[in-house]
């Protein structure tokens, strides 16, 4: 019998602001951490890819090679320097070194990031790309045998899942757990259960808290920076919350929230990072050798993307890799439709 899986789905790190007059800065923040889906105790993150695995992609025209692997998530303007889409990444790894003797091509390794509230598109492009893997690594703290349902989405009845519930239908997105399906038969868990999760904690001494705090003084700092530049994202949530394309506004503000946030995890990896990012990264590499030792070739991890910084060096140290290409993904369509 399979394992069912509990009601709520992530437990973001939240908080809230220093002071005692709520700012709207660390409003916009904490909104953005609630899509990232910072932390998981029996939660999944979904990801995104390029153009289908059976086609090698392209490098991106402006990602040097020396650059790939360094940056998961991006914000896009045109040439006006209007913001239009908020991308991530998915970046193909292949040997460093190759056996000359070797035949066939080679293997592949594809670390695929994940937004877990997007466009409804984005996630029919992931569905469709993740059909040509021979194993494709996911992301879940559960039991072994837990059963993803499709559509199965995430329930109100945890505060958390309310508010991505919230927010998917204030800025008219979808959610990864409605749209992704886990059912295939090339899907490969490559996570901690929650056993393993809580025992690492222990062992590690950490808490929720103490990340929380971790990073909410990373975030704190960068808000300083902003506010030294004369920007003023108190004003534009203000302003966006009462405009008539609200919807638009805010997910323009929380894309550049969640780009940041995206840079602000890197801390959290390393030998010395937290079992958020290290040990399950471990976890799930673990199962990559299994999946190579196998036979699969064409193989994916699809894990959140502040996740993949620590997993770029773990796959050059430790599997002799190295970053070949890289495919930018439209998770947001912030393009004006006026």
């Amino acid at each position: 019998m399979t394992a069912p899986i509990r009601p709520w789905s992530r437990q973001p790190i939240l908080g809230v602001d220093r002071s005692t007059r709520p700012r709207l800065p660390i409003f916009a923040a904490t909104l953005a951490l609630c899509v990232w889906g910072l932390t998981a105790v029996c939660g999944l993150c979904a990801a995104q890819a390029p153009a289908p695995a059976a086609s090698k992609p392209k490098v991106a025209a402006d990602a040097a090679p020396a650059e790939l692997g360094k940056d998961w998530v991006r914000i896009r303007y045109d040439k006006k320097h209007q913001v239009v889409a908020m991308e991530s990444a998915i970046v193909r790894y292949e040997p460093a070194t190759r056996d000359p003797n070797a035949s066939g091509p080679p293997v592949t390794v594809d670390l695929v990031g994940a937004v877990h509230i997007g466009d409804a598109a984005y996630y029919d492009r992931l569905n469709h790309q993740f059909e040509g893997y021979d194993a494709m690594l996911y992301e879940l703290v559960a039991p072994e045998g837990t059963v993803v349902e499709r559509g199965r989405g995430t329930s109100n009845s945890h505060p958390i899942g309310a508010l991505q519930n919230g927010m998917k239908s204030m800025l008219n997105l979808d959610h990864q757990l409605e749209k992704i399906d886990y059912t295939k038969k090339n899907f490969v868990h490559a996570d901690m259960s929650p056993q393993q999760f809580t025992q690492a904690m222990k062992d590690r001494n950490e808490g929720f808290l103490q990340m929380y705090m971790r990073l909410l003084g990373q975030s704190l700092a960068q808000q300083s920076e902003l506010a030294a530049q004369g920007e003023s994202p108190d004003m534009a949530v203000f302003a966006a919350l009462f405009a008539d394309d609200r919807p638009l506004r805010l997910k323009r503000i929380l894309a550049k929230q969640l780009a940041d946030t995206e840079s602000l995890l890197t801390s959290f990896g390393g030998e010395e990072g937290s079992v958020l990012i290290s040990e399950r990264n471990k976890a799930a590499l673990k199962v990559l050798k299994e999946q190579l030792a196998a036979g699969k070739k064409r193989l994916a991890i699809f894990y959140g993307a502040g996740h993949l910084a620590d997993m770029d060096q773990r796959l050059r140290e430790d599997f002799g890799m190295k970053p070949v290409s890289i495919t930018w993904l439209t998770a947001w369509d912030l393009a004006s439709k006026h």
